[in-house]
Parts: C-alpha cells; sequence; structure tokens
C-alpha cells in the first residue's frame, strides 16, 4: 500500500505547508513547500493554449494572400504547432512518473538498508528515458530530502553508486521498532525547524498549523507516519528528541514544544537553516536572528570537538 501511495506524495505532502504571511522574520521561514517539484518548469496549460492559438492566428493571417495550395499547408503547419505543447506535457507527465517510481525504488532499498547504482536505477525504473536519468534522479532526490528526510549521495563516481543518509545525520530514522515501516526523519526536521523558527519554543497549535497544512492532522492515520500525535508527542518525546510540555499558569492547559537534549546533541542549527531557506529559496543570512543563533552554535559544537 505503501509502494502506492508514495507515488504521486512529493507534489502533495510538503508543497501545500506554506505558513501564512507574517511580517516576523521567524514565522515566515517554518517549514514550507519548494516553489515547484515538477520535473520541468514547463507553461501551463493556459499559457500553451495561447501559444497555440497565437501560432494559429499568425498562420492564418498569412496564409489569406497565399495560393489554395499555400493555405493547405499553412493549416498543416498550425495543426502541427498546436499539438507541440500537447506532446511535451505528454513527456513531462511520463517523466513525473517515473520520478515517483525512482522514489519508491529507492525507499526500498533504504529499508533493505542496501545501496543503489545507476544502473540499477535505468533497468529498473528509468528504461528508455535514460537520456532523462538526471533529471529525473535530481527530482527524485529533491522530493525525498523534503517528504522523507533523507539525502540521496553519489558514494563512487566511477562505479555510480548511491546510498541514501539520514538529513542531518540525524541517529533516528523512525524504522527502529518496525523494519519495514517509512523513514519519518522528515516529521521529525519539519517539526524541530517549527520550534526553532518560533524561538526555540512552540506551541502545540503552531505545530499542528504547519503539520495541517501538510494533510497530517491529529488523530488521522497517515500511511507513512502512522498516527502523528503519538509519534510526535510520545514516541520522539521517548527518543529524547521533542520536549512537550504544560505551558506555565495556562488554565485551561496548553503544551509547547522544545528541542530535547538528543536534538541538541545531534543537530547543527545551521544545517536546519541551511535546509529550511533551501525550501523557501532563500538563504540563511535572510533571516539574521536565527543565522547569529547557529554561528553560536557552530562555535560551540567546534569548540566541543577540540575538547
Amino acid at each position: 500500500m505503501a509502494h502506492r501511495e508514495t507515488q504521486g506524495l512529493a507534489g502533495a505532502q510538503v508543497t501545500q505547508a506554506e505558513n501564512e504571511a507574517s511580517s516576523s522574520s521567524s514565522s515566515s521561514l517554518i517549514p514550507c513547500p519548494m516553489k515547484d517539484s515538477s520535473i520541468s518548469g514547463t507553461p501551463s496549460s493556459s499559457q500553451c493554449s495561447q501559444s497555440a492559438s497565437f501560432s494559429s492566428t499568425v498562420t492564418t493571417g498569412t496564409s489569406l494572400s497565399r495560393s489554395t495550395e499555400g493555405s493547405s499547408k499553412e493549416m498543416e503547419q498550425s495543426s502541427t504547432l498546436q499539438s507541440l505543447p500537447d506532446l511535451e506535457n505528454l513527456h513531462i507527465d511520463l517523466l513525473d512518473e517515473k520520478v515517483e517510481l525512482l522514489i519508491s525504488f529507492l525507499l526500498q532499498k533504504y529499508q533493505m538498508r542496501e545501496p543503489v547504482t545507476k544502473a540499477d536505477m535505468i533497468g529498473n525504473v528509468v528504461k528508455e528515458y535514460k537520456d532523462d536519468f538526471l533529471e529525473i534522479l535530481r527530482s527524485a532526490s529533491e522530493r525525498m530530502e523534503l517528504v522523507f528526510g533523507l539525502d540521496v549521495k553519489e558514494v563512487d563516481p566511477i562505479s555510480h553508486s548511491y546510498t541514501l543518509a539520514n538529513k542531518l545525520d540525524l541517529t533516528y530514522n523512525g524504522m527502529l521498532s518496525d523494519q519495514q515501516g517509512m523513514p519519518k526523519t522528515g516529521l521529525l526536521i519539519i517539526i524541530l525547524g517549527v520550534v526553532f523558527m518560533k524561538g526555540n519554543c512552540a506551541t502545540e497549535e503552531e505545530v499542528w498549523k504547519v503539520l495541517n497544512m501538510m494533510d497530517i492532522y491529529s488523530g488521522r492515520k497517515h500511511f507513512i507516519f502512522g498516527e502523528p500525535r503519538r509519534l510526535i508527542t510520545s514516541d520522539l518525546v521517548k527518543e529524547r528528541y521533542l520536549e512537550y510540555q504544560q505551558v506555565p499558569t495556562s488554565d485551561p492547559p496548553r503544551y509547547e514544544f522544545l528541542w530535547g537534549p538528543r536534538a541538541h546533541a545531534e543537530v547543527s542549527k545551521m544545517k536546519l537553516l541551511e535546509f529550511l531557506a533551501k525550501i523557501h529559496g532563500t538563504n540563511p543570512k535572510s533571516f539574521p536572528s536565527q543565522y547569529e543563533e547557529a554561528l553560536r552554535d557552530e562555535e560551540e559544537r567546534h569548540k566541543n570537538v577540540s575538547l
């Protein structure tokens, strides 16, 4: 079931996660989607139809001054021009399908702890579209990063072998108790990002607001993350990546999330900020307060390593 539902996932899971506009820099960088996860920045269908219409108009206007034979020839050319956008869109749709199939294939390899080669990917998935392999792999890698928190890295440029590495070098992948489960690192990174961008403390309402925009709801089982409330308020708390506590003096009781000790130990705030900035198509320096904090965190980590 997960294999089938993974197809089309990247276009739906993260691309709806944008927070409402805010004047504060901390809320404007709450994890949101890449602008467009399609295989290519092609014109929309309306643009294509307008382009075809324009071509037809120009061609028809020219043909009026020609003979009947010339008019027929021009009409054939017009018909050909109108069909080009449709052929281009069909090719893009087929490539997108290959991207989704490649994501499923890579996840299977990750679950089985097996490396994967370019030959594996072309022979099992890409096949007749091998000339588009690099573009398909690039798009699949971006979606794997956003949805599953996994980096696709080439480890041997000679044999073209690749491995899937946990984003931010986390030691947790969400599959420890269920070896056949799906990696849940992506959700953890999103929540850690929300907490970081909210001043290192995010209310439960703020976290769920972001998750709801990703079509993740409390009490509704998710085919990747299972029951998300249990995952983020219990499982990730037990793993010491998150702290979940009552807001002081709140009545009725309200709750908030903070980083747990394991997150502080493993997560580089600079790498996290770079990841969030990449999602938004900007750079970490666009968020000065978080950038300054990330620099201090890096200095502290270097000191600890040198000791």
